[in-house]
Order: structure tokens, then C-alpha cells, then sequence
């Protein structure tokens, strides 16, 4: 069965960076027809997407507001899955959720909820000068 475990969530100042991991237990990568996702949710807000990577790691989407601060990235031989932050700003606070859409991706990912069947615990992100 898979799980997801994420790690790597800390106190930042802005302008800083992170790097946030999801490892996967049960699946190997090597394996998984599906795409993995990050998503975040602030306080009093609703949980959004952030990114999305295929399991080719052919297609990665990002929502607007990280583009170009935001990478996501996939280490098959650590069945890991990480998302590189940089340029931190405070509006990037909240808590960080990775998560597992278990269709065949064929090379397209979505940053929209729905298919994301599998979620991790979650690791904290705060921006705070």
C-alpha cells in the first residue's frame, strides 16, 4: 500500500530557501504509473496546488505564484520526490502536503485535487522575518 512521508518543512526568513521531500513507501517510482503533487493550505484558506510531476518526469506544472522560485523533482533511486524553494516569500507559509494520483499519466499532470487519492502528513513551512 502506498504511503507518502513528507519532511524538510523549518522556519525560513524571506528570500530564503527549502527543500522539501516525499518519500514514497510501498510503490517503487520505478513502478508508479501515476504523478505525485504538492499542494499547501495557509490558515483560514483552502488547500492549493502547487506543483505536479509525471512519473517520466517528462511534464511538471507549477501555479503561478512560485513559477520560476518552485522545482520539482523526482530521485527514482531514492523514491523520493522533492520541491526545491527558493526566493521564500511570507505569503509561502502554510502547511505542505504531498500527494498521489494513481492514474496512468500520460505525460500530463494536474495541480487540481480531485485525482489525489494518497496524502502525506503534511510538513510546515513558515516565512517569518
Amino acid at each position: 500500500q502506498l504511503q507518502l512521508v513528507e519532511s524538510g518543512g523549518g522556519l525560513v526568513q524571506p528570500g530564503g530557501s527549502l527543500r522539501l521531500s516525499c518519500v514514497v513507501v510501498g510503490v517503487s517510482l520505478d513502478d508508479y504509473p501515476g504523478s505525485i503533487g504538492w499542494f499547501r493550505q495557509a490558515p483560514g484558506k483552502e488547500r492549493e496546488g502547487v506543483s505536479c510531476i509525471t512519473n517520466s518526469r517528462a511534464f511538471t506544472k507549477y501555479v503561478e505564484s512560485v513559477k520560476g522560485r518552485f522545482t520539482i523533482s523526482g530521485d527514482n533511486a531514492k523514491n523520493t520526490v522533492y520541491l526545491q524553494m527558493n526566493s521564500l516569500k511570507l505569503e509561502d507559509t502554510a502547511v505542505y502536503y504531498c500527494a498521489a494520483d494513481w492514474r496512468p499519466s500520460l505525460d500530463i499532470c494536474t495541480i487540481s485535487r480531485g485525482p489525489y487519492a494518497v496524502w502525506g502528513q503534511g510538513t510546515q513551512v513558515t516565512v517569518s522575518s
